[in-house]
């Protein structure tokens, strides 16, 4: 398999930087600090404006768990339509049962409606109750691509069990490091976990145009401590990581 970047995204700015950098695909999301929600149309449209290479969206309405309604289930039906008539070239998926197991019933309705559509599995992978049994159950729906953190808070601390689930897919499914990674250690996980994917954001501060603040007023929780700065990709990061993850698979 060739070497892939994948940059998670939730701007047109992140988007030309992932361009700039040479990264070679992006997942668009919204929400990220509540780990990636369904972004707006207007963005898909924008985004694959702006990024040549692979766009993968993410089909997620909220955030916290991954066991849906039948309503929240419509809602993604109609959020991959809408993300495959804007030209998205893939969906980033996923659903449990309350059991923790792969919802395989829900997850086989996204495939079907993705039709010739990219799928990557997403960390709800790492939220099962058996991680071995819920890669298997994955490689039987016909997905080939699992983005997981070994069932950690990051994948610095779920190398060991990401280098694991390599082993036991065989090449049946590409398992794709993501969470915790950055431009300084993206070399040494690829060589310890022997992946060919990596999924990080690449992203610096930006500081936005305001000049006058309300001290007072935070639209958010997770804005709270300051409203006027956020991260965006940052291009020279972008290069630094796709030259590390070409000469890490080199060097195999």
């Amino acid at each position: 398999m060739p070497p892939m970047l994948e940059i998670c995204i939730d701007s047109v700015a992140s988007a030309k930087a992932a361009a700039e950098g040479g990264a070679d695909r992006v997942e668009l999301c919204a929400g990220l600090p509540e780990g990636g929600t369904t972004p707006s149309a207007g963005m898909i449209r924008a985004v694959r404006s702006a990024f040549s290479g692979g766009l993968m969206v993410i089909i997620r309405p909220r955030g916290y768990d991954f066991l849906f309604s039948e309503e929240e289930m419509e809602i993604m039906l109609e959020d991959i339509r809408v993300a495959r008539s804007l030209g998205a070239d893939g969906v980033v998926i996923g659903c449990l049962t309350s059991e923790g197991r792969v919802d395989k019933e829900r997850v086989i309705r996204l495939i079907e409606a993705a039709g010739p559509l990219d799928i990557t599995f997403h960390r709800a992978f790492d939220m099962t109750r058996d991680m071995g049994e819920a890669l298997e159950d994955i490689i039987g729906l016909g997905i080939r691509r699992i983005l997981s953190s070994g069932g950690q808070p990051d994948v610095p601390a779920g190398a060991c069990r990401i280098a694991s689930l390599v082993k036991q897919a065989a090449g049946r499914a590409s398992i794709m490091p993501g969470g915790g990674v950055t431009e300084l250690n993206l070399g040494d996980l690829v060589r310890a976990t022997g992946v060919d994917e990596i999924h990080l954001s690449a992203r610096s501060s930006v500081r936005g145009g305001m000049t006058f603040f309300n001290p007072g007023c935070y639209m958010g929780s997770f804005t709270k401590d300051d409203e006027y700065n956020w991260r965006e990709a940052d291009p020279a990061k972008v290069r630094i990581c796709k030259d590390a993850l070409n000469a890490a698979l080199a060097a195999r």
